[in-house]
Order: C-alpha cells, then structure tokens, then sequence
C-alpha cells in the first residue's frame, strides 16, 4: 500500500509559529490533491463533507489536523510502559475492532502535534522524576505514528532523542511498512520498535486501510537489521472459526519470514479480544457489515478501573486461548520472552 496522504488538512493559527507547522504547511501546499482550510481549534472542525455520518467518518479518517498539544501531562501506559508520550492521536487505518472507535468520539480526524520541544522537556522532567530508575514511554497508544512518520518525523525526532537520554526508552507499535526513514535514526539500542501481527482471518477481515502481514515482515527485517530492539504484538486474539490452525500458521509464518533474525532476542505481547459497549455500539454504526463478533452473552463482564467495563472471553476460552498462542511461540521462538498475555 502506498503512504498515507490526507485528502484535507486543518492548521490551527499557533502551529505556524513552530518549525514543524510551517514545514507541513508548505509540504501540503506542494500537494496538489490535499485541500488546506484553516481552524482556530481542533474542536471547532464542522464542516466535514459527506452527507451522512458514515460518509463523514470516511472523510475524518482522511483528515489531518495540525496543531499544540495542549495537555503535557502524560497518561499513564501500563503495562507496556510508564508514560504515554503525545506525539499523534488518530489513525488511517480502518480496523473495526480498534479502542480509538470510541476514545476519539465523533472526533476520528489524525491531529499531529507540532511543540515537540516541549513535549520532549515533558518527558526529561518524567525522567527525572524516577531517576535513577529506567522509565518507558509508549508512542501509539492514541496513535498508529510510524503510518504518518513520512511525514511528520516526529517519532524519528523522538527516536533521536531518547537515543540521547541515559534513562529514557521509547516503545511504539504498528500495522504500517513505511519505515526506511526511520532506519538511520540513532536509537542508540534505547527504542523497542513492535509489528502487530495477526491471523489470515483477522488481517482480511478486520484490518482494512494496514499493510498486509507480508509488508509488516519486510518491515521488521529491515528493523532488526538497523539494531532496534524487535518485538510483536498479537492482538486482538480473537476466536475465529479454526483460530487455532489459524494462530499457528501465523507463527509458522513469522518464522519463515524473519529466516535469520528469528533466533533474535524477540518479545511477544499477547492481548484477547475485548470490547465495550459503547464501543460495540460505534463500531456497528461504522462498520455495519462487520464480521466482528460482539455477543455479549458469549463474554465474560470485567470491570475496568475508570468504572467503564468490557467484555473479555470467559475464563476457561482465555486460558485456552493462552495455553495455545504461548506454545506456538515457544515452539517457533524458544528464546523469546513473552511479556504478558491480558
């Protein structure tokens, strides 16, 4: 698939006076099918074409924001990392299954954020906090940041940065290839760089507007041959019919893919599939012929601790689903680490 390219970019007034603003500001104008409006905030943004909500959608999704992130207080990003760090919110891709369905609201446009300095000084002042403590911070928890990197380079900026730092590391994932920009950046061994990887069945079904499996692998290649600390992410594991067949052709897959970097020191991340319920409802509305299966019925109800629960697979289909997922890695991967499965 190609780069992504927004077919209309919004720039609030302050953006211009950061020398990333101005550098997308004449990027864009140098593009002859992107249209250029002007917002005095991200929230004021009406006027979005298409005449249903599900048109509108459609355009959000291909909709670039430029502007300050406001709020540099960073979530918390367990149990991937300490730290949030706010490069990007939103994302290109049409995954039905993504949490982004409702964190974004009716607000599913990409904003990128161009005070980088400040949200680099942000994150020292985290770092020291902890000192002399290691502290992690994770680039895609709103964001799937390598898919827009081509054009920002806010997470190669970022990359450069922590390469720099004694105690700080960076963390991001993707579902993207675009990554030889990337490649020089010097990381110093200080950035884990994840693919998010899934069955035939998942990717085909529920992962439209992302790079196929096989351009992810060339990617990681690429990665581990640049010295970035290689990891995956497979998730949503989700129970397919034949999901077990399914999840160890994957690995069989992987390994063959990787030829070489397989006996790399790598790490899995394993997550089930969940929901919540307003997320089943939005996801419904903008995906109505979705195979994506949400019965409640079928669900375990686990709350969560901002009072908002989801439902997750009963305990003996997770345990199963774990036993399974872990002895395929084991079996392809026997010297990787598995950092958790939730």
């Amino acid at each position: 698939m190609k780069p992504f390219i927004p077919q209309l970019v919004y720039f609030e007034p302050k953006a211009m006076e950061y020398p990333l603003g101005r550098e997308l500001y004449e990027k864009f104008q140098g593009m002859p099918n992107v249209e250029i409006r002007q917002t005095t905030s991200h929230n004021q943004i009406r006027d979005l074409p298409g005449d249903t909500e599900l048109q509108k959608y459609r355009v959000a999704k291909s909709t670039m924001v430029v502007g300050l992130r406001k709020t540099l207080k960073f979530d918390t990003s367990k149990p991937s990392a300490e730290y949030a760090i706010p490069l990007a919110t939103g994302c290109m891709g049409h995954c039905h299954y993504c949490y982004l369905q409702t964190t974004l609201g009716s607000k599913p446009y990409i904003r990128v954020y161009v005070n980088l300095e400040e949200i680099f000084d942000k994150a020292l002042t985290y770092i020291g906090e902890r000192a002399p403590e290691i502290t992690r911070f994770e680039a895609a928890c709103t964001s799937d940041i390598v898919g827009i990197d081509h054009l920002t380079h806010s997470l190669k900026k970022a990359i450069n940065f922590f390469g720099e730092t004694e105690l700080g590391r960076l963390r991001f994932v993707t579902k993207f290839h675009h990554v030889d920009h990337l490649l020089d950046a010097r990381h110093n061994g200080h950035t884990s760089f994840r693919f998010s990887i899934n069955s035939r069945y998942v990717i085909k079904n529920f992962e439209p507007g992302t790079s196929t499996f096989d351009q992810r692998l060339e990617a990681a290649r690429k990665v581990a041959s640049a010295g970035y600390h290689l990891g995956f992410i497979v998730a949503p594991i989700y129970m397919h019919e034949g999901w077990e067949e399914g999840y160890s052709e994957l690995f069989e897959r992987l390994k063959k893919a990787l030829g070489d970097y397989a006996d790399a020191p790598l790490y899995f991340e394993l997550i089930q599939h969940r929901f919540t319920k307003p997320a089943k409802k939005v996801i419904e509305a903008r995906y109505p012929k979705s195979k994506l299966e949400m019965d409640e019925s079928k669900r375990k109800y686990k709350w969560g601790k901002y009072g908002i629960g989801k439902y997750v697979y009963p305990d003996d289909e997770a345990a199963h689903l774990k036993e399974h997922i872990e002895g395929a890695i084991h079996s392809h991967f026997p010297q990787a680490e598995i950092k958790y499965f939730t």
